[in-house]
C-alpha cells in the first residue's frame, strides 16, 4: 500500500496530539511534525503554574460547550466524539493519571507539567512520528499531488496531507490565508483588568470566594460572571475577571480596554437581605466602629476599604449610621463601580480569540472546505475557552479528529 506523507506544522498540544493519533491509527502514514522553536510543547510546560491544567471534569458536551466564548457551537458535535472523559482515558492508558480539584480543573497527580510533556514526546516516538525542531515553515503552496513546503532554511518538503496547528502565531495565520482561508482578526483573551485605584491596589492578595463581576460598556450589552475574585497590584484578577475578559474580548479590544467593572461582593443574597443585616448590626453594635466590625463574610481589609469608599471614617460608629450612608454602603457592596484602564496578562499563558473562520472547516474531520487535504487543530482556529482546562480540551479534541481523518487513503482528493 502506498504510504501517505503527512506534515504537521506546530509542536504544541494540538499538533503533537494530531500527529500521534494519525501515526497510531494509520500505519501507512509517514508523519513528520515541524516545530519552529527548539523547544516544543512550551505552553504545556507553563500551563497551570507548571502543573498543566490538562482538561476539566465536565463530561456533558452540551454543558462543556458553554465554556467557549467562541467555537462552542462548532465543538458540540466534536465533543460527542472526543471529550474530557476520553482525554483522561487516553493519558491513563499511557500511565499518566489525572486528578480533579474542587473547581473541576484536572491535573496530573504528579502536579508536574513535565509528566504530560514526557508522555506526549514518548507517545510520538513510539508511534513513529518524526519530530523536527528549529524548523519554521516559511511558505506553503498547493500542488497537483499535495503540498509544497519551504522551510526558513530554504529546504523544500512535500506532503500529501497537511495539518496546521500553529496556535496563535502570526505565521500560521499567514500560511492559512495563502491557502484560501479567512482569518478573524486575533485579539487577546483571558487577561486581568488594570484599575488605577491606589487604595484598591493596597489590598493586593485579598480574595473572595464568590463575587459577581459585570462589564459595562456604553452601547454594548452587559456581561457578567460569578466566580472567585482576586485583588492584585494592578487591579483585579481571578476566575471572575478572567472569564469576563474572555466573553468580552472583542468588546474590550474595540473600546481600547476602557470600560466600567461593576462588582457585587455579596452575590449570594439580594441587597435587601444585606440591608437587614446592617440594621441588625446598628442595633447590636451601636458603640463599636463600623470599620472594625464587619457583619458580612468578607476579608477585614476589603470591608474597611469599602467602608472608606462609602465616605465613612474609620472611627464612625454603628449607632451613627444614617439611612443615606447605609444606602451608599449597600451600593458599594453590591454595585460598586471600578474604572478599567487597560489590561494585564494571565501569568505566562496567552490565549487569543480570532483565527481561521470556523465556517470553512468540516468539524467531523477538521478538514478545510476550501482546500482538500488541509486540516486544522487547536488555537489557530477561531476557538477559545475560559480558564480551567478548556483550551487544552479543544486542542486535544480537534487534534484527535484531525489525526483520525488525515491519514485515510480514501479521501475525496484521491491520494
Amino acid at each position: 500500500m502506498k504510504g501517505v506523507e503527512v506534515m504537521v506544522v506546530g509542536g504544541g498540544a494540538a499538533g503533537f496530539f494530531g500527529a500521534i493519533v494519525c501515526a497510531e491509527v494509520h500505519s501507512h502514514a509517514r508523519v513528520t511534525l515541524l516545530e519552529a522553536s527548539r523547544h516544543p510543547l512550551a505552553k504545556v510546560r507553563i500551563s497551570g503554574g507548571g502543573r498543566c491544567n490538562v482538561t476539566h471534569a465536565c463530561f456533558d458536551p452540551a454543558v462543556l460547550v458553554q465554556n467557549y466564548p467562541r467555537g462552542g457551537k462548532a465543538l458540540r458535535g466534536a465533543f460527542s466524539r472526543f471529550q474530557p472523559r476520553d482525554t483522561v482515558a487516553w493519558f491513563a492508558k499511557r500511565g499518566v493519571m489525572l486528578k480533579t480539584e474542587s473547581d473541576g480543573r484536572m491535573f496530573p497527580v504528579t502536579d508536574d507539567s513535565e509528566t504530560i510533556v514526557r508522555c506526549l514526546v514518548q507517545a510520538a516516538q513510539a508511534a513513529g512520528v518524526t519530530v523536527r525542531t528549529a524548523s519554521p515553515v516559511l511558505k506553503v503552496s498547493r500542488s497537483a499531488c499535495g503540498f509544497e513546503l519551504t522551510l526558513k532554511s530554504g529546504e523544500p518538503l512535500r506532503s500529501d496531507r497537511l495539518l496546521l496547528a500553529t496556535g496563535s502565531q502570526p505565521q500560521g495565520y499567514h500560511l492559512a490565508k495563502t491557502l484560501g482561508h479567512t482569518i478573524e482578526p486575533p485579539v487577546p483573551s483571558l487577561f486581568t483588568f488594570t484599575i488605577p485605584d491606589a487604595q484598591l491596589r493596597e489590598l493586593a492578595g485579598v480574595s473572595v470566594d464568590s463575587a459577581q463581576a459585570r462589564l459595562l460598556v456604553p452601547g454594548e450589552k452587559s456581561l457578567a460572571q460569578t466566580a472567585p475574585l482576586l485583588v492584585t497590584h494592578w487591579g483585579m484578577s481571578g476566575p471572575a475577571v478572567l472569564k469576563l475578559s474572555a466573553w468580552g474580548a472583542r468588546i474590550l479590544h474595540d473600546h481600547r480596554y476602557q470600560a466600567t467593572l461593576q462588582v457585587n461582593w455579596l452575590p449570594q443574597e439580594q441587597p435587601e437581605h444585606w440591608r437587614q443585616i446592617l440594621l441588625n448590626a446598628k442595633e447590636e453594635w451601636g458603640k463599636r466602629s463600623i470599620a472594625s466590625h464587619c457583619p458580612y463574610p468578607l476579608p477585614r481589609r476589603l470591608w474597611q476599604y469599602l467602608v472608606a469608599r462609602s465616605g465613612m471614617g474609620l472611627d464612625d460608629r454603628w449607632a451613627d449610621l444614617s439611612k443615606k450612608a447605609m444606602n451608599v454602603l449597600i451600593q458599594e457592596l453590591t454595585q460598586g463601580h471600578y474604572s478599567i484602564q487597560g489590561k494585564g496578562v494571565f501569568k505566562d499563558e496567552f490565549v487569543t480569540c480570532g483565527g481561521v473562520t470556523l465556517k470553512d472547516i468540516d468539524f467531523k474531520t477538521m478538514e478545510s472546505r476550501k482546500c482538500p487535504g488541509l486540516y486544522f487543530a487547536g488555537e489557530i482556529l477561531d476557538i477559545d475557552g475560559v480558564t480551567g482546562g478548556f483550551n487544552f480540551q479543544s486542542a486535544w479534541t480537534t487534534g484527535w479528529l484531525a489525526g483520525q481523518a488525515i491519514g485515510k487513503m480514501n479521501l475525496s482528493n484521491g491520494y
